[in-house]
């Protein structure tokens, strides 16, 4: 049995009107989108799930490419999720890492497993949504883009 202790996390939300709430974590916030008419300003709930999903796998490949010594220049991920109606729940997530690296194919597909094996977002949302997705190398196009 470990003795490290937890991480703890402390989020704060409150409804500011009936067209929408903050939510606040340390020196941030974010304005949240809870009002029945919705809003194109805010994150909505199932948005900010995928959102957390998103930076969950970021902050994987950022705390797993120095050990790695996996040298990228961008990273790019997109989500798409589907809701269902009864009961209502996120029933698919798919996802899609991209990566401006010349690291090789198996090194992807190394990067992809521990963002797999090690987000804690990821393995709360995987065990009851159908989640899948690939991690693929950028394109010139994509990387030329930039962020």
């Amino acid at each position: 049995m470990s003795n490290t202790p937890k991480m703890t996390f402390a989020i704060r939300a409150r409804r500011i009107d009936d067209h929408g709430s903050e939510a606040s974590c340390k020196d941030a916030t974010l304005q949240l989108d809870t009002g029945l008419a919705g809003r194109s300003d805010a994150f909505n709930p199932a948005e900010l799930l995928l959102t957390a999903l998103s930076a969950c796998m970021l902050k994987g490949i950022e705390r797993v490419t120095p050990i790695l010594k996996f040298q990228l220049r961008a990273v790019e991920v997109r989500i798409d999720g589907i809701r269902q109606d009864v009961p209502p729940r996120m029933e698919q997530i798919r996802y899609e890492i991209l990566v401006d690296t010349d690291e090789d194919d198996r090194r992807l597909a190394l990067l992809h497993d521990n963002v797999r094996k090690y987000g804690t977002v990821f393995n709360t949302v995987a065990p009851g949504t159908d989640l899948a997705g690939t991690l693929r190398r950028m394109t010139s196009k994509e990387a030329a883009r930039g962020p």
